[in-house]
């Protein structure tokens, strides 16, 4: 009986943080399920990176 329970709080734990992030996605804090993962070679590059990578401006 107890394995059930600690099934039964898992999965509602698990549905809880799902709602909870998608949520925080509708707010635009975060990208969980509806809008999908970004794609990193469409973001810009950092400033840093940029300045490592870029040695002629010296």
């Amino acid at each position: 009986m107890e394995i059930v329970v600690a099934l039964v709080f898992s999965a509602a734990v698990l549905f809880g943080a799902d709602r909870l992030l998608l949520w925080l996605e509708s707010r635009g804090h975060v990208n969980w399920r509806r809008k999908g993962r970004r794609r990193l070679s469409d973001e810009p590059t950092a400033g840093l990176d940029s300045m490592l990578s870029d040695h002629t401006r010296r």
